[in-house]
Order: C-alpha cells, then sequence, then structure tokens
C-alpha cells in the first residue's frame, strides 16, 4: 500500500446511531494529510493494548511483515473499516463501528471509547496515486445498481447510496440483527432498501426477489461464505458478466479478519 500513511488520531466525540452502531469521530493535525477516494475506502486501525497510550505500529514500505512479526503480546490489534466521512479542513473523520460486546477488540474498544482516546490508523495519504483501496465503480453503461451486505457493510452501503446520482435506479439488501439498526438514506438516486434479519437470509431473500431489467452492477460485502455465494447467484443463476460484480468477505465466522 504505497499510498497509504500511518496517521495518528484521538478520539473527539461519539455517537450512537442505533442500539448496535456507533459512530466515532477522529480528529487530530495528521489528518490533513489523508483522502478518501470513494464511498467505500478502506482503512485500517490499530488499537492500543492495555497500558498503551498509542498503539506500537512499524511505519515504512515494510511495515507489513514487520508488524507480523512482532510478538503477539507487543503487537496492536488491527482491523478494517470504511472511512464513513472525511472533513480534511476540520482535520476530522467519521468510523462507524458496529458494537458486538466484547467479542473482539475493535467492538470492544468503540463500547468504551471517550474523547482523547488515542489510536492509529492506515489511510490514503493525500496527492499520492494511485489511490487504493476502494471498489464502487460502477461501468458508464450500467442501468441498475444492487448493493448488498450486512451491518458491516452498512457505512459503506449508506454512504454509496447518498452520493448515488438522480435517476439511477439501486435495488439494496442489508441483512441485520435487529431492525433497530436500521439507518436512514437520504439519496436523489431511485433507491429500494429491504431490510432482511439474520435468519431470513441474504443470498435467499436476493435469489428470490424481482430485479431490474438491463445492465447491473453489484456491489456485495458480508460475511464471507455469504458474499461468495451471492456472487455465485448473480453470475450463475442471473447471468451477470462477473466483471460487473464487486464481493468482499468483510469477516469470516469463526475467525478475524485484519
Amino acid at each position: 500500500m504505497s499510498s497509504y500513511s500511518l496517521f495518528r488520531a484521538e478520539v473527539v466525540r461519539t455517537r450512537d446511531l442505533s442500539p448496535h452502531l456507533r459512530r466515532v469521530t477522529f480528529g487530530g493535525p495528521d489528518l490533513a494529510g489523508t483522502v478518501s477516494a470513494g464511498h467505500d475506502q478502506r482503512i485500517k486501525l490499530f488499537f492500543p493494548l492495555a497500558g498503551q497510550t498509542d498503539p506500537v505500529v512499524p511505519e515504512g514500505e515494510d511495515w507489513y511483515p514487520t508488524y507480523r512479526a512482532m510478538p503477539e503480546d507487543e503487537r496492536p490489534p488491527m482491523r478494517t473499516f470504511t472511512l464513513r466521512e472525511l472533513r480534511r479542513d476540520a482535520c476530522e473523520m467519521d468510523v462507524d463501528f458496529v458494537l458486538h460486546g466484547d467479542t473482539g477488540p475493535a467492538s470492544s474498544w468503540a463500547g468504551r471509547a471517550v474523547p482523547g482516546q488515542r489510536l492509529a490508523i492506515l489511510a490514503p495519504t493525500a496527492g499520492e496515486e494511485p489511490i487504493v483501496g476502494w471498489e464502487f465503480q460502477p461501468p458508464a453503461d450500467t442501468d441498475w445498481v444492487l448493493l448488498a451486505g450486512d451491518e458491516t457493510a452498512l457505512p459503506a452501503i449508506c454512504g454509496i447510496v447518498e452520493a448515488l446520482p438522480a435517476g439511477l435506479r439501486a435495488v439494496v439488501f442489508v441483512e441485520l440483527d435487529s431492525l433497530a439498526d436500521m439507518q436512514p438514506m437520504e439519496t436523489k438516486a431511485d433507491v429500494s432498501v429491504t431490510w432482511i434479519l439474520r435468519g431470513q437470509g441474504l443470498c435467499r431473500t436476493i435469489a428470490e426477489a424481482n430485479l431490474p431489467d438491463g445492465l447491473p452492477y453489484a456491489w456485495v460485502a458480508a460475511e464471507s461464505s455469504v458474499a461468495t455465494g451471492l456472487r455465485r447467484h448473480l453470475v450463475r443463476d442471473r447471468g451477470v458478466d462477473k466483471g460487473r460484480v464487486y464481493f468482499s468477505g468483510y469477516w469470516l465466522l469463526g475467525s478475524a479478519i485484519e
């Protein structure tokens, strides 16, 4: 990630968006040096270990092998998130967290986050090209857009929907543990949203849905097997060209994804 750099920031404020979604706003002069290229822009957050004020994170071109070589009790937890909004003039960025108790370092940290707490952020560097880590790029001939995911993809989906142009048709499917976590999406586009309770099945719901005619572009992000299965359905059963489907396993059941 040559176009990425390490930035230091601290919590400025927090806001609960719903029972299990919390927005954390980070600030600090470092953030004037970062940039976002898309509404599904990925960044990595490093969380301090117990007793640390700032996480100890290697820097430079070879940061990742150096990071992986750190002893486990010295290596700060790293997780990937969507940069929900960047305000460079104010040196602030928003990141939305899914809260699921003390089941992981990110949820545990976010559930207790208060202003002044610090962490490190690996994010795109302003002025360096190409900017990688964003994928929502529908071809010019796209007639309609399919967005599908679970709560981990909700920040990206909301950001994408809000930025869609007027007149574009978009069909959105989001799977949640609780419908109390539904989020409003303001947009100029022609958007329909289907909220699905976990257990009803994201793939099954989409397989049974009447989708629009014309050339689609699909963006899918969810648990790895769900995302893979949905791509398979779109390509094999719906006849969507695989080049018009982006899919990503945002998390893996029973394992951590950095």
